[in-house]
């Protein structure tokens, strides 16, 4: 994702996709006054990035100034959508205050490039602009890149 742009609008609904309870979610709502991180993973590779996730909790980012999206690649997988959406609901419970998403067509991977089949995190700044992007394994630089412009950007 190109830093310093804001992504074009996507919205996920119906056959697109969306929230865990069906209503939907558009790519606005990263326009919310607080930092948001966005995880956008293909369920195959769910576990990539854990070391960016723990390093993030042992930050204890107050959640009124971040946020967090997980936007889950449901057409990236093959497990059954059942069983994804079982393990979404588990996640939900474990992070109350994280967003959790699923996109059923592939529709960032197609309007915003983002990597198939991968683990990708954006963090977007208040504004809705893209403040640091990785496709794939985070480094441990990486990791502490992306927690300075966090701290920065708060």
């Amino acid at each position: 994702m190109p830093i310093g742009e804001i992504p074009s609008k996507i919205v996920l609904q119906k056959d697109l996709g969306g929230r865990l309870d069906g209503t939907p979610w558009s790519s606005e709502e990263l326009v919310s006054g607080k930092i948001i991180i966005l995880f956008h993973v293909d369920p195959d590779e769910s576990e990539l990035n854990n070391h960016v996730t723990e390093a993030l909790k042992t930050e204890k980012f107050s959640t009124e100034k971040t946020g967090s999206v997980v936007v889950v690649n449901m057409a990236a997988s093959w497990l059954p959508d059942v069983t994804i959406n079982n393990k979404l609901k588990i996640k939900q419970e474990e992070y109350k205050t994280t967003v959790y998403v699923k996109d059923l067509k592939k529709t960032l991977v197609e309007k915003w490039g983002l990597s198939d089949d991968s683990n990708n995190i954006i963090l977007f700044g208040k504004d809705g602009k893209v403040l640091y992007s990785v496709d794939g394994e985070f480094t441990e630089a990486q990791v502490q890149e992306l927690i300075n412009v966090i701290k920065v950007s708060l």
